[in-house]
């Protein structure tokens, strides 16, 4: 008996479903569809979702700031040092800044990063304590050495100041002209 009833439920149920498939589902379809009841609209399925709006996606370009000359790398006049906004890094010896910042080579040589006290005006109290001013006592600074060995900062008083026509062999000058640079400009 258990037999015969699984046997005969798919028929039924098949039957049942051909029925309403044939019968019943094409009038309804072309009631809706096709207008055939009055006063209703022909219903649509969406076939894609609906695309809602969005606040992301229009962020600009990297401005690519940061370091662009390692320490002890060899640089050119007018060579890129860092690109910054503000001034995190301040211009050294034989390095200039422009109007936005950005710390550029004056002179050929190697790049030195390094740090320096901040140097207080006269006149200003030194308020102790924590303070915002007494937080950054130190200045980070980029500069150019003309020479490999040399080190920053310089030490002024024994070195004397940094100039680039100090690397000119002046006795070289002098024997090329014939006279001393001494007697040319006496006369």
């Amino acid at each position: 008996m258990t037999s015969l009833t699984s046997l005969l439920r798919p028929s039924i149920a098949s039957a049942s479903r051909a029925w309403i498939r044939e019968t019943a589902f094409p009038t309804l379809r072309s009631q809706l569809f096709d207008g055939g009841i009055p006063g209703q609209l022909q219903v649509r399925t969406a076939t894609k979702r609906g695309g809602g709006s969005t606040r992301n996606g229009r962020s600009s370009a990297g401005r690519r700031l940061g370091l662009k000359k390692t320490s002890d790398q060899y640089v050119l006049p007018g060579n890129i040092i860092v690109r910054q906004r503000g001034t995190v890094w301040h211009p050294g010896q034989h390095v200039g800044m422009g109007r936005d910042h950005t710390l550029y080579a004056l002179q050929p040589g190697w790049v030195r990063f390094y740090r320096e006290p901040r140097k207080v005006p006269p006149g200003t109290t030194v308020v102790p304590g924590p303070s915002p001013r007494n937080l950054r006592k130190e200045r980070k600074l980029c500069g150019i050495v003309l020479d490999k060995s040399e080190t920053l900062p310089r030490d002024v008083e024994a070195l004397g100041t940094s100039r680039r026509f100090d690397l000119v062999d002046l006795t070289q000058i002098e024997a090329v002209m014939g006279t001393g640079a001494k007697g040319a400009g006496a006369a």
